[in-house]
């Protein structure tokens, strides 16, 4: 198979943990020629030059192969305004959404494999201008005009160990869930999931399971009747389209160890109804996949982490899955 070409790599806010994680990540994964795709790096090279680790401007992501063994290779494209550690200025919001947008065309057209995103911080890009709620919305509109095969997203997925939990809702109040989770709603990231599980995982038959909204999946109604409403109808029409997917099953025992070997994904309907497994399962190693765009994108399941940045304590765990994931998702679409 012909090796991948460069992952691309955004810095995040530069007073994060981003640039400490990448680099603790590349002193991890510069050894793994020919397993996995490396990564190029576009943010400011001095910042990251601060971590102890070799850097090395590169003109494109084509050079960050043969540069990658020895050093982080890097598209250079300085913050604006100084940079201390823990101390985020919005004077760098622009330049941390420039280099997304930089990172997302040299995937799109093709100079990079896929898109790993280091934690931004939303207030100070607010600050900026900044209108997207976070990362996913902002890449899904900078990928909008690009012909899509598939069911468009954005779902976000998050991965620990061999959970795959996709979210329908995700920052919304408890209280909106029943006016949110709506069938066409739930049919729609299920579609996506499927689609995506086929695409980016290489699963020729994707097994969906449906997380219940009420304790007990309602219990026929007798407690709550979005099950019987909303969700059954929507599972039987999916089944219909083709995709193997269950009924509504109660949450509390969907997630053990067992369970979890009966399905590939599980469609969730809130937040804390997939992160809680999640970070149950493996806290410090959890991956934010998005799913439905053009592009393979991943991120590392946490934030900024400004009270630790710059100690030199930051773990770089889910960075690393990160990178691992994306290396896997671009695998597969390359041999599709």
């Amino acid at each position: 198979m012909t090796p991948l070409r460069p992952l691309i790599v955004t810095m995040g806010d530069p007073a994060g943990v981003g640039p400490e994680i990448i680099a603790r990540a590349w002193s991890t994964l510069s050894d793994s020629a020919g397993s996995l795709a490396p990564f190029v790096v576009v943010g400011d090279a001095q910042v990251l030059k601060a971590h102890g680790q070799p850097v090395e401007a590169v003109l494109s992501p084509a050079d960050a192969t043969s540069v990658f063994g020895r050093a982080i290779p890097v598209l250079h494209h300085p913050a604006p305004a100084q940079v201390t550690p823990g101390m985020p200025d919005p004077a760098n919001a622009v330049a941390v959404a420039d280099w997304i947008e930089r990172g997302v065309d040299l995937v799109l057209s093709g100079e990079g494999c896929g898109l790993v995103t280091a934690p931004i911080a939303k207030a100070p890009m607010y600050a900026s201008g900044f209108r997207f709620p976070g990362h996913t919305e902002f890449i899904a509109e900078l990928t909008a005009d690009v012909p899509f095969s598939g069911t468009r997203g954005p779902v976000m997925m998050l991965t620990a160990k061999d959970l795959r939990a996709c979210l329908v809702t995700i920052h919304v109040p408890i209280d909106q869930l029943p006016e949110l989770v709506t069938g066409e709603r739930v049919a729609r990231v299920a579609r996506v999931v499927h689609e995506s599980m086929k695409r980016d995982f290489g699963i020729a038959a994707p097994r969906l399971a449906m997380a219940a909204l009420n304790p007990h999946a309602g219990e026929g109604g007798a407690i709550g009747l979005q099950e019987v409403k909303v969700l059954r109808p929507a599972a039987e029409a999916l089944r219909a389209e083709g995709l193997n997917i269950t009924d509504p099953l109660p949450a509390d025992t969907l997630f053990h160890e067992e369970a979890r070997a009966r399905y590939d994904a599980v469609v969730c309907l809130y937040h804390d109804q997939a992160l809680i497994p999640v970070k149950t399962l493996d806290f410090w190693g959890g991956v934010n996949a998005t799913l439905g765009l053009p592009i393979v994108r991943t991120s590392p399941d946490h934030g900024t982490g400004f009270d630790i940045a710059g100690k030199g304590v930051a773990r770089a765990d889910s960075f690393i899955a990160a990178v691992r994931l994306a290396s896997e998702m671009a695998s597969a679409r390359a041999a599709r």
